[in-house]
């Protein structure tokens, strides 16, 4: 280990940002169960579920872009989960690497049969994001076939 490597050890710093405890999805997910619930049920008419629809999305590319850019620039305008439309906002989740975003979304999907996000991916849709804001990720939302 470089001395360079230890002083930024003791930091708590890695070379993608500070370190948390614990960068694991379902600790990361504990800031969106404030919404979203602990279980992912949302609440009805003000916050949409994390289920089917999102299992859904991840297994198309447009569907995993456009999860990845809800956590990267947040959403807001309409949009229809699971067959019910919601009108609020959801603000960018400025303070996640892309690790850990990638983490977050890889626990909220767990079950489904999508391939994992990674870190790398999620970089690329930050990348190419910079001109949307939130209501434009919300005009992003590709329909999930069969609901």
């Amino acid at each position: 280990m470089t001395r360079w490597a230890i002083l930024f050890a003791l930091a708590g710093l890695t070379a993608a940002g500070p370190a948390t405890a614990a960068d694991d999805g379902a600790t990361i997910y504990k800031r969106c169960a404030a919404c979203h619930l602990a279980n992912g049920a949302g609440v009805p008419g003000a916050f949409p579920p994390l289920k089917s629809d999102v299992r859904a999305l991840a297994g198309s590319a447009a569907g995993r872009r456009y999860l990845a850019l809800v956590v990267i620039r947040g959403v807001s305008g309409p949009i229809t989960v699971e067959g019910k439309a919601y009108r609020g906002m959801m603000p960018a989740q400025a303070g996640l690497n892309d690790a850990q975003i990638a983490a977050v979304l890889n626990h909220v999907v767990r079950g489904g049969s999508a391939k994992a996000f990674t870190a790398r991916e999620i970089a690329g849709y930050r990348a190419g994001s910079a001109a949307l804001n939130s209501a434009a990720v919300g005009r992003l939302q590709p329909s999930v076939a069969g609901k």
